[in-house]
């Protein structure tokens, strides 16, 4: 059978298709100047993927926003923060940060992919605060520009796997201080939280160390530990929370879910929690083990949420 070649032109044409169809992601500077609490170092970023292919992050310390728009025809105005895992040492960009954001555009979710800074003493005054700044504004940004990128200012909500999480947890649980130059006094409450095997304590008995030694050091005095176990500082004002855990992970203990959940409960915040029986950690948006889609039940959940008045 004699193939034939495509032509040139149609080549074109196809790929013009699919280019107008498609939201060409955009990538913001987090800051406009000056980044808050950093010191004079240079830029030591770098990008790798580990085996299955995965984009890891490492040493941020220029944080960015990237902004992933669904079609203008299915939009629903509706807005997600996403704060990749990585233990606060990198992050995982691609299949907990980019990946998630494309799945989301397809619900007609307006997807933001938080690159914020890795807690580090050579780059950072103070560097517990640093994530939660660069999260703080982050729900800033996307507040002030809410119009420009076709969303509703009250529904921004923030999304964190692993340590993500814990960050995600923290920004949903400290918005009553600004951390960051916020003189308009605009909310820096996400509407909901999205955790997906999050850290949540640093309680020993259940904390990923790893992750409490990275953000708060080697030796955090009883206050850190405290002021960053986020089960401990709900409110009746904290925003209500998805949950996603698997009750085999080995790495960070599905309990950090369970307190979590339990002391919304306490203070009657909406709280769904999905928890699997087998998947360990890391798995993403697809646990292999299950035929259940915790990303389908997540988004019919943010489709069920109204705005707080």
């Amino acid at each position: 059978m004699i193939k034939k070649a495509i032509p040139p032109f149609l080549i074109c044409l196809i790929a013009a298709f699919f280019f107008y169809k498609m939201k060409v992601p955009t990538v913001i500077p987090l800051y406009d100047g000056e980044i808050p609490n950093s010191r004079h170092s240079v830029n030591q970023e770098y990008y790798k993927y580990d085996p299955g292919d995965i984009l890891i992050v490492s040493e941020v310390s220029r944080p960015t926003l990237t902004v992933f728009q669904p079609q203008k025809e299915i939009s629903t105005g509706t807005a997600v923060i996403i704060c990749p895992g990585g233990g606060y040492i990198n992050l995982a960009m691609g299949y907990e940060g980019e990946d998630v954001a494309r799945r989301f555009n397809e619900s007609g979710i307006t997807a933001f992919v938080l690159k914020y800074r890795i807690p580090d003493d050579s780059t950072m005054i103070q560097k517990e605060i640093g994530p939660l700044q660069d999260a703080q504004r982050a729900i800033l940004v996307t507040r002030l520009r809410a119009r420009e990128f076709g969303i509703d200012p009250k529904r921004i909500g923030i999304m964190g796997f692993s340590a993500g999480g814990h960050l995600a947890s923290t920004a949903g649980t400290h918005f009553e201080k600004d951390y960051i130059d916020n003189p308009n006094h605009i909310s820096l409450r996400p509407d909901f939280m999205i955790l997906i095997y999050p850290v949540i304590s640093f309680n020993s008995r259940i904390a990923h160390m790893g992750s409490m030694h990275n953000l708060l050091g080697a030796q955090p005095s009883t206050d850190k530990i405290n002021a960053f176990s986020n089960e401990t500082k709900i409110t009746d004002q904290t925003p209500p929370a998805f949950l996603v855990h698997a009750k085999d992970d080995n790495t960070v203990p599905f309990e950090n879910s369970i307190v979590f959940a339990d002391s919304l409960k306490r203070h009657h915040i909406p709280v769904e929690i999905f928890l699997y029986n087998q998947g360990g950690h890391g798995f993403g948006m697809t646990n292999k083990t299950s035929n259940k889609s915790w990303m389908d039940l997540c988004i019919r959940w943010i489709q069920s949420l109204k705005p707080k008045a």
